[in-house]
Parts: structure tokens; sequence; C-alpha cells
């Protein structure tokens, strides 16, 4: 990443075989959406969010029957699993002795002391950090009635959480403040960042169906991540859970805080453009995919305004016109080409990269 980007420092804990917080990759979360009593949907789920990408898996826990089904679930995946626990801390109990990695639970609301001290004994025993999840839509009424959903009001809520289990002599804690309108959650993760030393869980809860909650998460979560806030993510979509996954990468992507293997850059046409690019996009896009490549950049450029400049920032590119392509390789031109022939003819230029890069180390 660039210079001016400057991370916060948080105190790092394990999930499993991620870690989370200091200065370990910020990492990308879903949730499954399958009813996790239902042990054979669920797993298929979790292999659908491996290959995807996922790197920390959440699982609903709502009953002592789904709470049973982790024992299962967690012999059959190696995935760092987190339990989604609400008011009963013998479901917080039952999914750390099935051996979950993560609990995601509000220790204000499952019980007494006794009942909060008990979970916090069992985690860390087993060296289990729990996330403090704070959701506008669930505020304690107390803040609620005083504040309204407001950036401050998840933030107190979220420090009344974590006296709780500071009070306990717990401290491998992550937060969330997580709200569905994007201005709320920006504030109110800004506004704890300094106030406590932990990792932050980032997130725009109910973002909404794909496209829309797409943007959502993108501008919230980047903006946030711009800054250096933030450790690991979830995209929230009413929709596939791998969509979820990919966009989270996307996001880390477009922030240099993670290197893509492949990244296209092309216009987005316009009056000016001579070839069929979406065709010529869509169909390189496709077989790259499918190619065993390094990390590459490549240019897809459908005219000679800003064509040629991005093709030669590439290390692959195509900038077309007037039913010809002019190939870069390196900054340099390597041909021209007829529109029949780009296609194959910028595979095989990614190829002959790929074997370039591989040659020499």
């Amino acid at each position: 990443m660039q210079e001016m980007y400057r991370r916060r420092r948080s105190r790092q804990v394990r999930v499993g075989r991620c870690l989370v917080g200091g200065d370990a990759p910020v990492s990308v979360q879903s949730m499954t959406k399958t009813d996790t009593r239902d042990v054979e949907a669920t797993m298929a789920e979790i292999y659908r969010l491996h290959v995807a990408g996922c790197d920390i898996v959440r699982l609903a826990v709502p009953d002592a029957e789904a709470a049973a089904a982790l024992q299962s679930i967690r012999r059959q995946t190696e995935m760092p699993l987190v339990a989604d626990i609400h008011f009963d801390h013998r479901l917080a109990l039952a999914a750390l002795e099935a051996g979950v990695d993560k609990l995601r639970l509000n220790p204000g609301n499952i019980g007494t002391r006794a009942k909060v001290e008990e979970v916090v004994r069992a985690a860390r025993d087993r060296a289990v950090p729990i996330r403090i999840g704070v959701n506008a839509g669930s505020l304690e009424k107390d803040i609620l009635e005083r504040s309204g959903r407001v950036p401050d009001a998840l933030v107190e809520s979220a420090l009344r959480h974590v006296d709780i289990l500071e009070s306990c002599g717990f401290e491998d804690i992550v937060i969330s403040l997580k709200a569905s309108d994007v201005r709320t959650m920006i504030a109110a993760y800004e506004r704890i960042a300094d106030r406590v030393p932990y990792a932050l869980h980032l997130g725009v809860t109910e973002a909404g169906p794909v496209f829309q909650g797409t943007v959502k998460s993108a501008v919230g979560i980047g903006h946030l991540l711009a800054q250096g806030i933030g450790d690991t993510l979830r995209v929230s979509l009413t929709g596939d859970g791998g969509e979820e996954v990919r966009v989270g990468h996307e996001i880390l992507y477009a922030l240099g805080l993670k290197v893509k293997r492949l990244e296209i850059v092309s216009c987005p046409s316009c009056g000016r453009c001579e070839i069929d690019l979406f065709t010529v996009v869509r169909e390189a896009e496709r077989r790259l995919a499918d190619a065993d490549l390094p990390p590459m950049k490549v240019a897809i450029m459908g005219c000679v305004v800003n064509g040629p400049g991005e093709s030669m920032e590439a290390d692959v590119g195509l900038a077309g016109g007037n039913g010809l392509g002019i190939l870069f390789r390196n900054g340099r031109i390597v041909r021209r080409v007829r529109e029949a022939e780009m296609i194959d003819a910028l595979v095989e230029e990614c190829r002959r990269f790929a074997a370039d890069v591989d040659r020499a180390g």
C-alpha cells in the first residue's frame, strides 16, 4: 500500500487458523444462510464460501439443537467458525464445547454477572476471542430512548459491553458497530477507533439486495479501510454468501490491501469505441479466470484516447480501434492484431508473460 496509508494498530486475536488485528491482513467473513441444524446443507454452504475465498464463517445458534449441530460441523471442516449467540449463555458454552473459534455475543444480554463470568472462563480456557456485535437495530432500550440510533449510541453500547468483559479480566475482544445507514456506521467506527485497542470488524448491516448492498458496503467499508480503520469485514447482502465474499475481496483489491491474481482495467466504452469491447472483455475475463496465471494487470481499452497509456501501464495491454488492436507487454508494443484475433492474442500474450515470470523465479 502507498505510504499515505497507516493502519490502526489493534490487539491481535486468533480465530482458528486466521489472525485478526495487529499486522495481520484484513480478513473477509460471511455467514451461513442455512438452518444450522441442517448439518448437510450448512456444510455445503461452508464449502461454497471456502471456494469463494472466505476466511471466517459465522453460524447462527438460536437454540440447543443448533448448538449440538456445531459438533458435527466442527468435525467436518477446518474453516474458522464463529458462533452467533443471543440471550442464552448456555448456547455460548455449548458452542465453545463444540470447538468454535470465536463467539459473537453481547455480554450484557446473556444474563447475570455469574453467567457472563462462566462464558468468559470457558472462552479464556480455549483461547477463543469474543466479538461484541453492536447493531443499530437492537440497541439497549435506555440508550435508544436517550439518544436514538446515532453514532454515539452505538459507541456507548459497545463500551458498555467492553466494560463487562474487561471487568472479568478478558481482553481478547473484537468490536463491530453496524448500521444500515452508511454515514452512521462510518461515524461510529471513527469515534471508537481511538478509544479502544481492540480489533474492529467492519460492516454495513442489512445493506440490502446485491447491487444496492454492494454499493453501500463498498462506500462504508472502503471509507474506513482507506483511513486504516478495520481488521476484518463482512459484506451483508440479501443474496448468495459467495457474492458477499467476492465483494469483500474486491473492496480490498481496490484499496491495494490485497493482491489480486488478475486485475482487468477496461474502459466503460463510449461513442469513440470502434471495437466490440464488451465481448472482448467478457471473453478475456472468462478465459483468463480459468488459466493458471501469476498476479497480473491486464488492460483492455477501446479507443486511442486513454488506450495506449493504460495498456503501457499494464503487464499486458490491448488498445483497440478501427477493427484493429495494438498488443502491449511491459510497456512496449508487441504486435498489431485484427479484431477477430484480439481475444486469442491477448490470452496468448498473458500466458507468455506468465511463463517469463515463472522462468525468472
